[in-house]
């Protein structure tokens, strides 16, 4: 047997009790918001340490917690020290998700298993690739255990707000330092570039009045809906004349997810607040968006008589683009999930935002490949009856392993 059968088997060796893994950690909510997530971290550590990986606790400040909307946050890191000399590789995977939402035919908490495949919220994104990591690590220290280098099993819990309590604030500490790094992802493609966010909350101010004299207030609503027009219509224009050149990322574009307002059905509503999401493709310029976006609502603003507006910045996530020095990570996953997916792996970009960016940022070369089809709508995250096929995790995890055998020399 070569070294990369042996370490597909000792994963087929293990494989249900890395499915059993899973199942525990769905088991535990990490619903964000409202982002009490501290609790999963504490299992999580349990776990690990269950299976010899020991994990360190690294409580975020309150104060820090508090001012990105969280309750509560403890990042963990598995360090595996082989040996002086080499390189030191992180893997990041985050244990933050959205709220279940309506329409589960199964537990959203369950970790329920049906024609092959887990049901839970994080089955596919992410908790899955704290399996995924978690096993290839333990498949390379039994059969290959490397003599050179340090691989950091990064496991964070800000990734839907935007990562700056996570993984940032573990850079930012010093207690991680990889020359390279892979976060979760799916099984299909290595993920070399993606899209930044930008979000802001938009909040239109007019005069609240009695609805039997509506003349004697300023309606926020109908102001609101002229806003969003012209924003909407912005959003046409990108679809119509920016395309991005990276493969699988196409044009920016404009949501607008979330809207609050008045007081009462028989109010004219003297305040609406709305709260836009906008996804940049690499080729933008942060700063330019968002003085766009700024400028087209003020200049409309101005139209509006009695009419005032405050903008908020709730996040600004940037574009991914590739390093050069991804190329050890892109080739690696290539090879291996061709060997064992029996097709070609393309690196590509998404139009999705992660914490990827956070390490890019710092010159740190990085890749997203983990557990997960081929798409995230058939993955459905961030919806009803999120599910991953446990085939998928099986050989995901064998592509992971294989490739840190390569890389850890």
């Amino acid at each position: 047997m070569t070294t990369y059968t042996q370490l597909d088997a000792w994963i087929d060796a293990h494989f249900d009790e890395q499915v059993a893994f899973l199942q525990a950690l769905i088991r535990v909510p990490t619903d964000t918001p409202p982002g009490n997530n501290a609790p999963h971290a504490e299992r999580a550590a349990e776990l690990f340490g269950a299976m010899g990986l020991s994990a360190d606790r690294y409580p975020v400040p309150p104060e820090l917690v508090a001012d990105a909307g969280l309750q509560s946050i403890t990042n963990l890191i598995v360090c595996r020290q082989y040996g002086p000399g080499g390189k030191t590789i992180a893997l990041n995977a985050h244990g933050d998700v959205v709220p279940p939402g309506e329409g589960w035919t199964h537990d959203p908490y369950g970790g329920e298993i049906e024609d092959g495949k887990i049901y839970g919220r994080a089955a596919a994104v992410s908790k899955c690739d704290f399996s995924t990591y978690a096993f290839a690590i333990r498949a390379l220290e039994a059969v290959a255990r490397p003599q050179h280098g340090q691989i950091d099993l990064l496991l964070t819990y800000d990734e839907e707000f935007g990562g700056e309590v996570g993984p940032a604030w573990l850079l930012a500490k010093g207690l991680t330092k990889p020359d390279l790094m892979i976060a979760a992802g799916f099984s299909y493609q290595v993920i070399t570039a993606h899209n930044g966010c930008l979000q802001l909350e938009v909040t239109v101010h007019g005069q609240m009045a009695h609805a039997a004299i509506p003349q004697s207030g300023v309606d926020a609503l109908q102001a609101a809906v002229k806003i969003l027009g012209v924003l909407y219509a912005q959003n046409d224009h990108y679809r119509a004349n920016i395309c991005s050149q990276v493969e699988g990322i196409t044009h920016p574009y404009l949501n607008v997810g979330l809207i609050q307002g008045g007081t009462n059905t028989n109010v004219i509503p003297g305040k609406v607040t709305f709260k836009l999401d906008r996804r940049m493709i690499p080729e933008e310029d942060a700063a330019q968006v968002e003085a766009t976006l700024r400028e087209l609502i003020t200049q409309t603003v101005a139209t509006l008589p009695g009419i005032s507006v405050d903008i908020r910045r709730m996040l600004l996530a940037q574009a991914m683009k590739p390093l050069p020095g991804n190329l050890p990570l892109v080739d690696a996953i290539q090879k291996h999930g061709k060997a064992v997916f029996g097709e070609d792996i393309p690196a590509l970009g998404t139009p999705l935002y992660t914490d990827v960016r956070l390490f890019v940022e710092r010159g740190i070369p990085g890749v997203i490949y983990g557990a997960g089809p081929r798409t995230v709508l058939e993955s459905h995250a961030k919806r009803a009856d999120e599910r991953l096929d446990l085939e998928d995790l099986r050989r995901a995890t064998k592509v992971i392993a294989r490739s840190l055998c390569d890389l850890m020399v």
